[in-house]
């Protein structure tokens, strides 16, 4: 009897482990099934709404309109604030429609000034004045009401940056019975820049609906047919990258060559666009073995590929090849998000120095061109970079595999949507006029992917967590320092940089232990870069810290650099320089699997 009681015993454990593991399934296959419908939802709401969370931007207007109804000191202050403005724009325009009324004119004039959008002659006239005055007035107004005690400072930066995208849609200069240019010119033409504005507005349409038309203005230039035109070969080529060596054009070059990272955001030829304004050209001319690489466009298959993998298949494969080539160390240069990537590779090896004296590190010195390596203060961008805004992004990316380019494309332009989006329109749309190409247009609408595991650990784990200035990132399974870096570092910052504020940039200085050269160069994240030799109104500021030294604050170190004019293109190649071997014999690239500019280039798609 004991022994059947107990086979029964065992037979209802049996049971009951079978029913517990039949519950545990059912339950984990309704999780996933509820996660699927959640990102699909979330996915279709995304596209729905341009890529923007609405959870994000509902977060924040909720926090900011719950401070200001709990504020009424507040309250007043804007109330009394729009009085004044309200005033303040009466007073002008009744100065100026007085017979005497230079006063009034000039303060008019004044508060138009600088904004391309109402540099046209005929806004100085009424009742165009009174309109675009009007405009600018309600953008201070509104710009001041996000200054709402008690609300967080991303939920006042989202509010104050979405208040500004509405102004700038709603400006007088978008809309053609307010603008007194659109008006003169449709008369003066009988009508014929309405009708060529229409003619280009179809075009546009047509392209979103049919995504494989061709664009001829934009694809008159294209890589190999006047860009990226720097002779050379593709040397190495692996899953993720081509490397590209090119030609010397001098009897002598430099024994140490350079590797450039550009940014897989971008097609690699921002850094060899036309003869001209080519810093790979420029580089070759004086005397520098040049490498670059040339990142894959991913498709679906590649939605698995990792930071990791970029950095290893990309910089330190790269990286590899070269120094074992050439039998020399390497000057590492990464540009934007390939600069951070440079960080990470370099950080790695110099570890593997300490830890193990008898490795040999391949580098000579790293310069990092307008790249962040502390995420902290990402500038506009990270307005668009939370928690519900990177879920939103992960849950799109997950039915294709990867971030459309046309997506990365769009993320920009509405940064500086006043001049990128509503200024280009008006020009094309409502004044008949045809968008400008040259080569930096061209190789914008070049646009790539980013792979959908790449790009979703790219924004948690080093924007949201800032991982790497925190000492906490880990590259292979292992932590690494950007305090382990002590090679020379040559780091360029640029003044109206939206992608990496140059303030950001400037935090190199605190991760790294070693001498730091930093400039601060004029222009944009594309034009402080591109800053060729001979260039009216290139100027820049330099200041080295050597290791040991203390760091400047930002704005100490404002006071303290030196003002040049010209190109900082010329300062880095005597930093490069310095401790140059002697010059030894060029000679022609032997091997090589294809000319430059190599096939990974070529491949576009058409989402």
């Amino acid at each position: 009897m004991q022994s059947e009681r107990s086979q029964e015993n065992g037979l209802e454990k049996v049971g009951s482990d079978h029913l517990d593991s039949d519950k545990k399934r059912i339950n984990a296959q309704a999780a996933d099934a509820s996660a699927k419908l959640d990102r699909i939802a979330h996915a279709a709401l995304a596209r729905m709404s341009g890529g923007i969370s609405p959870v994000s931007l509902s977060i924040a207007y909720a926090e900011w309109g719950l401070g200001l109804a709990t504020s009424p000191g507040t309250l007043w202050h804007l109330y009394t604030r729009a009085w004044e403005h309200t005033a303040d724009w009466f007073s002008d325009q009744v100065s100026a429609s007085l017979p005497a009324g230079d006063t009034g004119s000039d303060a008019i004039a004044r508060k138009l000034e600088g904004d391309e959008r109402f540099r046209d002659s005929g806004w100085q006239s009424q009742p165009w004045s009174a309109i675009a005055t009007s405009s600018l007035a309600m953008e201070r107004w509104l710009s001041e009401t996000a200054a709402v005690p008690g609300v967080s400072d991303r939920s006042r930066e989202k509010v104050r940056f979405y208040n500004r995208q509405l102004m700038d849609l709603l400006s007088p200069s978008n809309w053609p019975l307010s603008n007194p240019e659109v008006i003169r010119k449709f008369l003066e033409t009988g009508g014929e820049t309405a009708i060529k504005g229409a003619r280009l507005a179809a075009k546009d349409w047509r392209k979103r609906l049919h995504r494989d038309e061709a664009d001829d203005d934009i694809d008159a230039l294209r890589p190999g047919a006047g860009l990226a035109m720097t002779p050379g070969k593709v040397v190495m080529r692996n899953h993720l990258v081509e490397l590209i060596q090119y030609t010397p054009t001098t009897d002598t070059v430099f024994a140490e060559p350079l590797l450039i990272i550009p940014s897989c955001i971008m097609k690699y030829y921002i850094l060899d666009l036309s003869e001209h304004n080519s810093m790979v050209r420029w580089l070759v001319d004086q005397g520098h073995t040049v490498f670059i690489l040339s990142w894959r466009n991913p498709d679906e298959s590649d939605a698995a590929l990792t930071l990791d993998d970029y950095v290893s298949l990309g910089v330190l494969e790269a990286l590899r090849f070269v120094a074992e080539k050439l039998r020399q160390p390497v000057h590492l240069v990464g540009y934007c998000l390939g600069g951070t990537f440079a960080a990470i590779a370099a950080a790695h090896l110099q570890k593997q120095c300490i830890g193990s004296p008898d490795f040999v590190c391949p580098l000579a010195s790293l310069t990092l061109l307008a790249a962040e390596t502390d995420f902290s203060e990402p500038g506009e961008l990270g307005v668009l970079i939370d928690d519900a805004q990177v879920h939103a992004l992960e849950a799109m990316m997950a039915a294709k595999g990867y971030l459309t380019g046309r997506q990365m494309a769009m993320t920009f332009q509405f940064l500086h949507a006043r001049d990128l989006v509503w200024s280009n329109r008006t020009k094309s749309y409502l004044l008949g006029e045809p968008a400008f190409v040259n080569d930096l247009v061209s190789w914008n609408a070049d646009v790539t992917r980013l792979p959908a595991t790449m790009h979703g650990q790219y924004l948690r784990r080093l924007y949201l967590r800032n991982e790497l200035a925190h000492g906490k990132y880990s590259f292979l399974g292992t932590p690494v320092s950007l305090r382990d870096i002590h090679v020379p570092m040559f780091v360029v910052g640029t003044e109206k940089d939206h992608v990496s504020p140059w303030k950001s940039v400037y935090k190199i200085h605190q991760l790294v232990s070693g001498e730091v050269t930093f400039v601060l160069t004029n222009g944009g994240h594309n034009a402080g870069i591109l800053s060729e030799p001979g260039h009216a109104g290139r100027h820049y500021r330099m200041h080295c810290t050597k290791s040991g030294q203390p760091r400047l604050t930002p704005s100490d170190w404002v006071q303290k650099a030196e003002h040049r004019d010209g190109s900082w293109w010329e300062l880095w190649g005597t930093w490069v320089q310095r401790d140059a071997k002697a010059k030894q014999r060029a000679h022609a690239i032997t091997g090589g699997l294809c000319d430059a500019p190599g096939e990974y280039v070529m491949v576009r798609y058409d989402d």
